[in-house]
């Protein structure tokens, strides 16, 4: 508990750099019959986030793949497989490129098939100047940390728990 509350307060003085935990498709997981591209149309990949898949074990991977595998769904020489045998496995996105992942064993031709471009993350906002007159309250900058900071360790206790 000591460890949680220190781990809290230094998050909270740690300047807002964070990563997201992409749970890729969401409720559905990494399965067939879903559309993948849709999925990931509206999100924005940056550079230290991470892509979480659960699947069954039993039958299903992950693989990274080029641009000309992932289109003919071809798992025969993945630039890396990221199956771990849990059927919950992460691929970290730590370089700025195109991702490109299916799911061999036939699968990529049922939907399981996604490909994302990583970015780096945009600079944080300016700051204005506070204007001394203002009445209004406002968050301060320690305050800005916190639903981050308890999202975060909610993330990392729930990939603990998911593990065991």
């Amino acid at each position: 508990m000591v460890v949680l509350v220190l781990m809290c307060a230094e998050m909270v003085m740690v300047p807002g750099v964070s990563a997201t935990r992409w749970i890729v498709g969401a409720n559905m997981g990494w399965t067939t019959n879903f559309n993948y591209t849709v999925w990931a149309q509206d999100k924005h990949f940056y550079n230290g986030d991470w892509l979480f898949f659960v699947y069954d074990r039993n039958q299903m991977n992950v693989l990274e793949v080029n641009k000309t595998d992932y289109e003919a769904c071809n798992s025969d020489h993945p630039l890396h497989n990221w199956t771990t045998g849990a059927g919950r496995d992460v691929v970290p996105l730590n370089v700025t490129r195109n991702y490109y992942i299916i799911s061999g064993k036939g699968f990529c031709y049922g939907g399981m098939k996604l490909a994302i471009h990583v970015e780096n993350l945009p600079p944080p906002p300016t700051t204005s100047p506070i204007n001394e007159k203002s009445s209004s309250p406002s968050l301060t900058s320690r305050g800005k940390f916190v639903l981050p900071m308890v999202f975060a360790i909610g993330a990392v206790w729930d990939a603990f728990l998911r593990f065991w």
